[in-house]
């Protein structure tokens, strides 16, 4: 699954590992500011933490899979989706119900219907800044410093710097 080759979402051991997270994701979801019981559940929960602050609620797939660099802020009612691994650079902020997606499905009817998946990681740069609503598909790179949109769904790379917007998400051109 990691490695983006196709799997069953069914298989017990992947069950099981969503079935943790899912029991993490509760405990803290349920939650406020300053419950002293917030970095124990974010440690158990991320591959990497690293003291980001994320609202609830909060989603994930798998938690395992996610890694934060440091300074990094998530708003409320994020959704993010770690069948592959997400990686987070520093200083990173995302807007309300932003979704990082690493999932995938096939395109052909019959080959969706036998319910294989597969997945490609997504990797942020440092100081990126996400809009609130945007949607970052499987495969995504976005480089350091660039800016997503409000509701842009990004469907391939942003260069380093870059504003992208819409859907499908675009360069802004650069100003003069």
């Amino acid at each position: 699954m990691l490695a983006g080759r196709p799997y069953n979402p069914g298989d017990g051991e992947l069950v099981a590992m969503r079935k943790a997270a899912q029991g993490l994701m509760r405990d803290y979801n349920a939650t406020i500011i300053g419950d002293k019981t917030r970095a124990r559940t974010l440690t158990q929960l991320l591959g990497t933490w690293n003291g980001a602050v994320i609202r609830t609620p909060f989603h994930v797939d798998y938690g395992k899979h996610i890694h934060f660099g440091p300074d990094c802020f998530v708003n409320y009612g994020c959704f993010f989706m770690d069948i592959c691994e997400i990686r987070i650079g520093a200083r990173c902020q995302f807007g309300t119900a932003v979704q990082l997606l690493t999932e995938d499905r096939p395109r052909e009817r019959d080959s969706r219907a036998k319910g294989v998946e597969w997945g490609k990681p997504i990797t942020i740069g440092d100081d990126v800044w996400v809009g609130g609503g945007a949607v970052v598909l499987p495969g995504v790179s976005i480089g350091d410093g660039a800016i997503v949109g409000a509701g842009a769904v990004v469907t391939r790379d942003v260069a380093a710097g870059a504003t992208v917007v819409g859907n499908p998400a675009r360069p802004l051109p650069a100003k003069s």
